[in-house]
């Protein structure tokens, strides 16, 4: 995943501002720190597709005490934070597969992704995404353990 230094800016009269030194024009705002985020993710990932689009090399991302130093006396009244960006994933390729479910829990998993305003397959990825990921935070840590003989 590509990861970027952003610099959060914020006054009293403005909305929650994002730009990355390390990409001159790239930038985005919103009127909340969540907004802010998921606005700055989207930008980043736009601008490193239309470098990739056009030819042109992807800088590397700077470290963050480097950043920071760059930002010494800069400061002025605003409100700011340095935060890692992470760039929204890429989409990812949609292959078609055949699957066999009983017709009855087909006929609920239509009737569920309707009311949700999705469609089967959208509802079926998301129903396995949400499942993994419940998965993988109750998993138990593992640990290394002696075997005795």
């Amino acid at each position: 995943m590509e990861r970027y230094i952003g610099i959060l800016r914020k006054t009293r009269s403005s909305d929650f501002g994002v730009e990355f030194p390390d990409l001159p024009g790239c930038f985005s705002a919103g009127s909340t720190l969540e907004e802010a985020r998921a606005m700055a993710s989207e930008a980043l990932r736009l601008h490193l597709d239309g470098l990739a689009e056009d030819g042109e090399n992807q800088p590397a991302p700077s470290d963050l005490d480097d950043v920071e130093k760059g930002l010494r006396g800069k400061r002025g009244e605003d409100f700011y934070a340095l935060v890692e960006v992470e760039a929204e994933p890429e989409e990812q390729k949609v292959v078609r597969v055949n699957i066999t479910l009983e017709e009855k829990l087909l006929k609920e998993i239509d009737s569920a992704a309707s009311q949700e305003g999705m469609t089967r397959s959208g509802f079926l990825a998301e129903a396995a995404r949400r499942s993994m990921s419940k998965a993988r935070s109750t998993r138990p840590k593992s640990r290394a353990r002696a075997r005795r003989s």
